[in-house]
Order: C-alpha cells, then structure tokens, then sequence
C-alpha cells in the first residue's frame, strides 16, 4: 500500500494542474461548452490546499476504515459529484433520477456539485482522510487515476457485493477490472469518458482522417491539427497509433510519442494542445480535425452538420469517473444501495440521456431509445461489441513515473 506523505508538487505536475483550471477538465461544464465554471477562481486556493504544508503522515493503514454505520437509523446519503453530471428536469431544480430513488426507499440525498477539478476536490478531503476522520460524504466521484491513489492509500472502503446485485449483473464487461481496482471491489463506474478524432467536414475539404498518423503527417492539414492539453489522452492515442499497449508501455515508448509529437510541433503540425476550448476551434474550422473527446463531440455533432468523429483502427482512449466511499463515512450501506440504482436499466438510461457521456451500463439501450432513441443509436454513448473492443486504458502510474512523464509533456506542450 503507497505510503502517504505530504504532498510535494513538481514544477510540471503544478504545470499540468495549472493546464487543468486554465483549460481542461474543469474549465467548462459537462454539458454546456459556452458557460465558465468556477475553475479559474480555484487556482489560488486549490495549489494553497495541495501544498500539504502541516497534515501530518497518516502512514500505511489498512483500507477500508468504516464509522459506525448509520444507515438504518439515518436515511440520507451525502453525495459529491462534478457539475452538470446529473439530470435534472425542465426547472432545473430537481433531480428525477435521485428523487424516484428517494421515493422508493425513503433515502433522502443531499446532492452537491462542489467536484471542479480532482486535484483540487483532493485538497479538500485529504486532511480529514489523513487524519482518519469523516469527510461528511458517503458518495464522491473520482477520476480513474485519483481513485486508483485513494485505493492505494486505504483511504476509500471496500464495498459490500451484497449492497450491488444490479451493477454486479449490469456492469459492461469493457469496465469490469481495471488494474488500478481489479473486480472493482472499491468503485462502480458512474460513466465513461472516451478520446476520439473529431473533425469538420468543411475545413477537411476532402481531405481523409482515419488516424492519428494522419493528424501528424499529413501536409495538408499543417497548422489546422489539434491535440488534448491531458497528457494520457494524447499520449495514450498516440501510442495507439505506433503500435504500442497504453496498458503496458515502457519509458521508451513514452519517450518515442513525445519524440514524434514534438516533430509535429517543429514543423507546425500541430496548431496547438488545448483543453475543451478545442471545441470552438474545431466548430469554425481552425482545426480541421482533433484529439477529441466523446461527450463533446455528441453536443458538437447535435449542432453543427459539419462535425463528425472516427475511431481509429488502432483504438482509443477510455477512462472512468467513479463512485467510491470514503472511509469513515456514515451512511455506507445506504450510498452502496444508491450506487446499485444506477445499475438498474432505467434510472442509468435517464441518466446517459442527460449527460451524453458513455453509459457503464450493459443491457440499457432499449430503455434509453425510449428516451432517445437518437441517444441509444449512438457508440459514443452506448458502445457496440466492435467499438468497446477498441477501448484503452492508460496503466496506472507511479508518483515517479507521474513527476517524470508530465514534466516531459509539459515541455512538449509549452505549459
């Protein structure tokens, strides 16, 4: 188990962070592309938070520390999630989903957007989690690679497989064991974020993309070629593209996808790396064609005739946002009853209507084309056998590995 101590940020994992607030992840809502979110406000106050000036090392421990669970007499679950990552109904004031799960069992939610970014959400629950104590939720939702750290560290709970029947039985076989949590015994998907190519049809002018060597190599798109500022989605399609599993690649296979990428960038290649603002480059043509991700090119697609998406032959990149409990929490059987209802058909199709994100659940299409039967046709949100069989995931990462390989990127990027 990694041993906690506190956190000593390098000058490139700041970079990539700082990359994130500016213009990742956090920079814009799930659904809208034309709303800031609060991120740039965070920037201050989220380095201040990771700096782990005087929280002292909890050590090894191990995994799993529950409070006493207050479940049968508490009927609530505190729940942290990202915004925009729930649906909500025409007032924008309620939660369909959560509400009929609150009728059901009575369970009431207390349901709170305050997940930006995860290095700085990390900021705000590792003092008490170092320290053994309760963060105040029962239910948060973490990016892969900060849930694979909180496994590592002890400080998330292992869940019971009697509390999850539906999302045992439902769970799509393409998310079943990552190496960061083999048979999920700590975390249940809440969705699935896929990289693709994107790209508009008016800027290509007949110009063919099918792979990332074409994004690199083809002269006639110099200067109008996109790729992400997240460095395993670029690195990881990348990699793809030169032959190489994300799931076990070396540092030389590291080294040789920032060589070829950076001789994109000398020649001019590559116009630029960017965040979600490569959505509005993409919509006026500034970039004909982009490392893209999936639940953007759904909105994009909806609005414009002109953009439209490949996958690779050789693959794409797939990572998850998770469910996990946090140890200490008081309302664990309850949060694991709440995880399950996700699982169930229904309420997990309402939910991918909403979001547009890919759905984790298998078995869910006839309930979504009820909704949406545009929605339930789409391999961005339900992938069929062919597509999930392209998916890939970037391995897991040690701290040495992480300080080493963004600061490599870091330097490709001009971050």
């Amino acid at each position: 188990m990694e041993q906690y101590e506190p956190d000593r940020l390098s000058p490139a994992q700041v970079a990539a962070m700082r990359r994130s607030f500016r213009n990742g992840r956090a920079a814009l809502t799930r659904r809208s592309l034309l709303r800031a979110s609060a991120g740039g406000a965070l920037v201050a106050g989220g380095l201040g938070a990771l700096t782990g000036c005087g929280i002292p090392a909890a050590g090894k421990t191990a995994g799993g520390v529950s409070a006493d669970d207050h479940s049968a007499k508490e009927k609530t679950v505190n729940f942290s999630n990202w915004t925009e990552y729930m649906d909500v109904d025409e007032s924008e004031k309620h939660h369909p989903t959560l509400d009929a799960f609150t009728e059901r069992t009575g369970i009431k939610i207390k349901y709170t957007e305050d997940i930006n970014d995860n290095v700085e959400f990390f900021g705000k629950i590792k003092p008490q989690l170092a320290a053994g104590q309760d963060t105040g939720r029962d239910i948060m939702i973490l990016t892969d690679w900060l849930a694979a750290r909180l496994i590592r560290l002890g400080w998330v709970q292992k869940l019971d497989a009697s509390n999850l029947p539906h999302a045992f039985a439902n769970l799509s076989d393409q998310f079943r064991s990552p190496d960061w949590d083999p048979g999920r015994a700590y975390s249940y998907p809440w969705t699935g974020i896929s990289t693709v190519i994107a790209y508009n049809k008016k800027a290509l002018d007949g110009v063919e993309v099918k792979s990332v060597s074409d994004l690199l190599d083809n002269p006639k798109l110099k200067g109008r070629v996109g790729f992400l500022s997240e460095m395993r989605d670029s690195i990881g399609m990348t990699l793809l593209d030169m032959g190489k599993d994300p799931a076990k690649f070396t540092d030389d296979d590291y080294d040789a996808v920032v060589a070829r990428l950076q001789k994109a960038v000398d020649k001019g290649q590559i116009r630029r790396f960017s965040g979600n603002d490569y959505t509005a480059d993409l919509t006026s043509g500034d970039f004909a064609a982009c490392v893209a991700w999936a639940g953007d090119v759904v909105q994009l697609k909806a609005d414009s005739p002109d953009i439209d998406f490949i996958v690779p032959d050789s693959g794409y990149m797939t990572s998850t946002d998770n469910m996990l409990i946090p140890n200490k929490a008081r309302h664990k059987t309850n949060a694991e009853r709440l995880m399950d209802y996700y699982y169930e058909p229904e309420p997990a199709a309402e939910l991918a209507a909403y979001i547009n994100y890919v759905c984790p659940v298998a078995g869910v299409k006839p309930y979504l084309a009820k909704i949406d039967k545009d929605a339930a046709d789409n391999p961005l949100i339900l992938p069929d056998a062919a597509m999930a069989a392209k998916s890939h995931a970037f391995r897991s990462l040690s701290q040495k590995e992480e300080t080493a390989y963004e600061e490599k990127f870091a330097k490709l990027t001009g971050a």
